[in-house]
């Protein structure tokens, strides 16, 4: 018969440091390039998703998507390049009659307003033609590092950041591919982890991803081709997340 001592031994509980310790090695980041591999396979015509022929298109597109989804943009802009085929022509336009183009979009005073001044910038500063550079994209009205990137890998096919929006965000911390919160951090974690080649199509698989399974309310974990490497998912995490 095992002695009382015995018995209580094999009851006591896990110290909160060891059971710490378990949880730390179960939340190690998923191996960013099996992750790339797998979001590539599953998603190969990954794209951005707001509809632009020319750079100056896209990137009106990109601010008038802030708070709000690239399809309610894609209704809008038809309407607006309509009224206003040229960057001269928008940089002249009257903001009361941009607003009621585009009021749908949300917060549509100040994104008429970022427009048309973005507009102005570029047929004064840059002939007409969107810069090329992060250095003098973000000297545009309502353009910030994120818009910038969005037009440098999508319009110009260059990698130089990574773009961090809502989605992007939310799958990386997921992912266990950062614990920062601050979208900038993020970025930054993320370019270190993948190769500079891949940064544009990256955001767009995540994006894709957490459109299509990984929600931000109710990710579906059960159909998830990265559920056997995402901490999240094996933690019942990701609905918390």
């Amino acid at each position: 018969m095992p002695s009382k001592r015995k018995s209580i031994a094999k009851t006591k509980p896990t110290p909160k440091k060891a059971r710490g310790r378990v949880r730390s090695r179960r939340l190690k980041a998923a191996e960013p390039a099996l992750l790339y591999e797998r979001l590539q396979t599953l998603y190969p015509d990954a794209h951005c998703e707001l509809d632009f022929t020319t750079p100056f298109q896209l990137l009106v597109a990109t601010i008038l998507s802030a708070q709000c989804t690239d399809k309610r943009v894609n209704m809008v802009t038809p309407v607006l390049f309509k009224r206003y085929p040229s960057v001269e022509s928008l940089a002249r336009a009257k903001q009361e009659d941009v607003e009621e183009i585009i009021k749908s979009t949300g917060f549509f005073r100040n994104k008429a307003k970022a427009i048309i001044a973005m507009a102005g910038a570029v047929a004064d500063t840059h002939r007409g033609d969107v810069p090329s550079t992060l250095e003098a994209l973000v000297t545009l009205p309502g353009v910030g590092r994120k818009t910038a990137n969005v037009i440098l890998g999508n319009a110009f096919n260059v990698n130089e950041g990574v773009v961090v929006d809502t989605h992007v965000g939310r799958l990386a911390t997921r992912l266990g591919l950062t614990r920062e919160t601050d979208p900038v951090k993020v970025e930054q974690e993320l370019m270190r982890l993948f190769p500079r080649d891949k940064w544009t199509m990256l955001a767009h698989l995540l994006i894709f991803h957490g459109r299509r399974v990984c929600d931000a309310k109710k990710p579906r974990c059960g159909e998830c081709t990265l559920a056997d490497v995402c901490p999240s998912a094996s933690l019942g995490l990701a609905s918390r997340a």
